[in-house]
């Protein structure tokens, strides 16, 4: 008799894993192994058997501990509970973790391996993304642009139908038009799209000749587009319709617009805030005054206090990015860097000089706090 495959191996988790884990292995394993994606293949059957089944004991935390004390012996006498040899229709299980709703067929089969295609009308297009890159001033203060791009729309000559004109489609012979046929699998049965119509339900005898049977065809189309004040990179846009035209006449999908804010030369830009650089004399630092500074709406003034140490941080408040609701406005920091000067004429150096001396910095170039703390491995421990 064949040994069962380990259920923490089976799921492919640690014995140490979390429910999360295990809800998440099994998500995957389901997907690539259930039957409506693995037509008339016995193995990939069995294997979506053995991963429920694990699945469902590992879930429970009486059967995983009765499992992790017992082993599979702990479930042969139907201690699993449920369906046949002690456990539920995989299915049903598949159902209960994917949100589907029970009974034969529809819902979450459908939608996440059709695409929500093989119920037999018309199937929504795709959905489309178009990205756009915009200037940090136009991020701050909103913009209408006009974008260009290429779609599939739904074909003038047919209306979308993809019969040629003074035709149209039959209803399929082999699905009577639901868009999907129904196999037995041992114990339970399993919808697959309709192989002679694809899943639409119709088939086109005398395709159209300028989409040929598709429905659609390829277009340049322009759209305006409103940005608004505050925009960061990655905010996304959506245009209800914008995206290509569904097949057989189905509806439009919708056209995603994702946002890139270029680089600046002089902001950097930290959420709401904004951050620059600024070089100042050293004359300015140690006398103070006032100076102008960039913002994206002009310039400010700024009061540089005397003494300013390089490094200091100055806040313009208001000045910064607005909210994405308009309903306030970040600040604007800028710090300031001290610049000394590489060069010296003969007056300005012997001014400096005199400067120097006048307060001492000829005996002593190093501040005396920093002195006080470095003192030992300047001179040594006496």
């Amino acid at each position: 008799m064949m040994t069962k495959a380990d259920f923490y191996e089976v799921l492919g988790v640690t014995r140490e894993a979390d429910g999360t884990e295990i809800k998440k292995a099994y998500r995957k394993l389901a997907v690539q192994w259930h039957p409506d994606k693995n037509p008339d293949n016995p193995e990939a059957l069995a294997k979506f058997q053995e991963i429920s089944e694990a699945y469902e004991v590992l879930k429970d935390d009486d059967k995983r501990a009765a499992y992790d004390r017992f082993g599979h012996s702990a479930f042969q006498q139907g201690g699993g509970g449920g369906g046949a040899g002690g456990f539920h229709d995989p299915m049903d299980i598949f159902r209960e973790v994917f949100g589907g709703g029970g009974g034969g067929g529809g819902g979450i089969f459908e939608d996440f391996f059709g695409g929500g295609g093989g119920r037999g009308g018309p199937q929504q297009g795709n959905d489309l993304r178009y990205d756009m890159e915009i200037s940090l001033e136009e991020a701050a203060e909103g913009v209408e642009k006009e974008i260009s791009y290429r779609r599939n729309v739904s074909c003038g000559e047919c209306s979308g139908s993809g019969a040629a004109p003074g035709s149209s489609p039959t209803t399929c012979g082999t699905c009577g038009g639901a868009g999907r046929v129904v196999s037995s699998r041992g114990f339970f049965q399993v919808q697959q799209v309709c192989p002679a119509c694809q899943g639409a339900g119709t088939v086109i005898d005398s395709p159209c000749g300028s989409c040929h049977g598709g429905g659609t065809v390829k277009e340049t189309s322009k759209l305006k587009v409103r940005i608004p004040a505050g925009v960061d990179t990655g905010s996304k846009l959506r245009s209800s319709g914008g995206g290509e035209a569904g097949p057989k006449g189905g509806p439009n999908g919708d056209l995603y617009i994702v946002l890139h804010v270029q680089e600046h030369e002089v902001f950097e830009r930290h959420d709401q805030d904004l951050f620059c650089l600024i070089p100042i004399k050293f004359t300015l630092a140690a006398l103070g005054g006032t100076i102008d500074v960039p913002t994206l709406t002009g310039k400010a003034a700024l009061k540089i206090p005397s003494g300013t140490q390089s490094g200091t941080t100055f806040r313009l408040r208001g000045k910064g990015m607005p909210s994405l609701r308009g309903s306030s406005h970040g600040d604007q920091l800028v710090r300031v860097e001290i610049e000394v000067p590489k060069k010296l004429n003969h007056d300005q150096r012997h001014k400096l000089e005199e400067f120097a001396t006048a307060c001492g910095d000829a005996d002593s170039p190093v501040s005396e706090s920093f002195f006080e703390k470095a003192k030992k491995w300047l001179h040594g421990d006496d």
